[in-house]
């Protein structure tokens, strides 16, 4: 298992966004833990797969930018799991699955698929398809900080003024 983590920290890295999302151990359970002991609000879940290219997209013109990597970052863990994936991993409520069924039990149909989840590992926000720029993907995550999503929809919040 760490043989083939290490393998996806390199491809992430070789792409560039390996600052924006932290290292993929394998049990989201933990990574949970880890927010919570990090003053964060929760966990962020890019679910992706290497031939998407709304991906690449999001991983070579949102993610390096450092208001971007600072704003999640201070927020919550950021982990990308590959939805075509075989990698054994646990998941937030600490059952073992590979990656592929964790994403089809989140609805992760399409990339890339953004999930927020809270610190008892309830999903909050579940955003389909890339935003169209960092500025849409950085009111994404307010929307999801500032609570925004309990009362509206996110195309409402992005047509008010920001």
């Amino acid at each position: 298992m760490l043989l083939s983590c290490m393998c996806a920290w390199q491809s992430r890295a070789a792409t560039g966004d390996f600052a924006f999302f932290d290292p993929n151990l394998g049990d989201l359970q933990g990574d949970l833990q880890a927010a919570r002991s990090q003053g964060k609000m929760g966990m962020l879940i890019m679910f992706e797969m290497d031939e998407c290219p709304y991906c690449r997209r999001m991983k070579e013109t949102v993610f390096p930018r450092p208001d971007v990597q600072t704003f999640f970052r201070q927020h919550f863990v950021i982990i990308a799991v590959d939805v075509l994936g075989d990698v054994k991993m646990r998941d937030p409520a600490g059952h073992e699955l590979r990656e592929k069924d964790f994403a089809r039990s989140m609805g992760a149909t399409a990339t890339p698929t953004f999930v927020f989840f809270d610190l008892d590992g309830r999903v909050l926000v579940r955003h389909v398809g890339a935003t169209r720029d960092a500025k849409s993907f950085l009111r994404l995550g307010h929307y999801v900080v500032e609570g925004a999503y309990k009362n509206k929809s996110f195309a409402e919040y992005l047509r008010a003024p920001s």
